[in-house]
């Protein structure tokens, strides 16, 4: 397959396949001021780039996650070592990898994306277990299953996101006439993904059809996914229009300037359409429902959890409090409440935007997310 990077660029990680594939991932702590990337030679260092938001973004996530394993269970001396000690022993070799799976599951909480990447590889390996048919050994044919079905999500995604771009582009441009304005919070392109974006992708979308007058990027308090990340995308990839603001001065903008829609990403939709988001997300969805302007989920279909009744069900992770106290340059001493996520109830979205179309809510604001599925 060769060597995996983003569609453009920016490459969000640099993988290359063969009998010893290989992994790195950019550091996005150091973005803009410096590009490094951390080889992740094992499924511990893939947690702990996720653990420590060296790299984020919800469906970026779950495709380091599996490559890590990848790289680990084809590449890493240690690694190897343990599997030569199993031989070739079908149901603990699903066990050791599953054990793998597992630790990575426990990196981040609210990301649906993570869960049902795992879930879903799970029951290839099942399936290729099943079906092992005595030719190689049955370690070769599952460490294969990993790497090939790891490959195809890596491709799957930049797919993914081209058709969420496009989806999302003619939804907002319907009854509009002339180029359009969008608003977006946090980080949904090339960096958060394997390439191109998700609501980023819709802002590429809308410039590839010389339909994007301005893209406004809310910087995305305390961790600056905006100011550092998107800020960064939308210079190097020369959108036009495109502007910083701090999050505080999004209802500001709404009444004084012309904005078309926000477009933001999502780290898991609900069957009834709540949606959880970096947070600010809610604040900014509250805003736009105040001035009449439509807000638009722009969410990969394996972040739809039909699980989940509601919002009231999602986990939201909190992260530690001397990551706020330090960015605010706070008294150390002082109380902290750190979410990293808040939910936007389904009654302020005005569709969610998926690679097989957009979902668009029912006549009481609610969706029939079940449905779609």
């Amino acid at each position: 397959m060769g060597t995996m990077t983003g569609s453009n660029n920016l490459q969000s990680l640099k993988y290359s396949s063969g009998d010893k594939p290989t992994l790195a991932v950019l550091d996005q702590l150091l973005i803009p001021h410096e590009k490094k990337y951390i080889d992740i030679p094992d499924v511990e260092a893939a947690w702990g780039v996720i653990r420590s938001m060296q790299i984020r973004g919800a469906p970026l996530i779950a495709i380091v996650a599996l490559l890590g394993l990848a790289v680990d269970l084809n590449s890493n001396a240690k690694t190897i070592g343990e599997l030569d000690a199993i031989k070739d022993d079908g149901d603990a070799l699903m066990k050791f990898i599953e054990t793998k799976l597992d630790y990575l599951s426990t990196s981040r909480p609210t990301a649906v994306n993570l869960f049902n990447a795992i879930a879903e590889l799970k029951g290839v390996l099942q399936n290729a277990k099943a079906k092992f048919n005595g030719e190689g050994t049955i370690r070769g044919c599952l460490c294969k299953a990993v790497v090939q079905h790891t490959e195809f999500m890596l491709e799957r995604d930049v797919q993914d996101n081209r058709h969420i771009g496009k989806f999302g582009a003619e939804e907002i441009l319907k009854g509009k006439e002339g180029k359009v304005t969008i608003m977006t919070i946090c980080n949904t392109g090339s960096l958060a993904t394997a390439g191109y974006g998700t609501a980023l992708g819709v802002a590429r979308a809308l410039q590839e059809m010389d339909k994007l007058e301005s893209i406004i990027a809310l910087e995305t308090r305390p961790y600056n996914q905006g100011s550092r990340l998107t800020a960064f995308e939308i210079v190097e990839e020369k959108m036009p229009g495109g502007t910083l603001i701090c999050d505080s001065a999004a209802g500001a903008m709404m009444r004084t300037k012309k904005i078309d829609a926000v477009v933001v990403g999502a780290d898991r939709c609900c069957a009834n359409g709540d949606t959880a988001n970096k947070i600010g997300t809610y604040n900014v969805s509250v805003v736009a429902a105040g001035h009449g302007v439509p807000v638009y989920v722009a969410s990969p279909f394996t972040t739809l959890d039909v699980s989940l009744t509601n919002g009231d069900g999602i986990t939201i992770e909190e992260r530690p409090s001397n990551e706020l106290i330090s960015s605010a340059k706070a008294p150390p001493s002082i109380n902290c409440w750190n979410p990293a996520f808040d939910v936007t109830p389904a009654k302020f979205i005005a569709g969610i935007i998926t690679e097989k179309g957009v979902i668009l809510p029912e006549a009481d604001g609610s969706f029939d997310v079940p449905a779609f599925v």
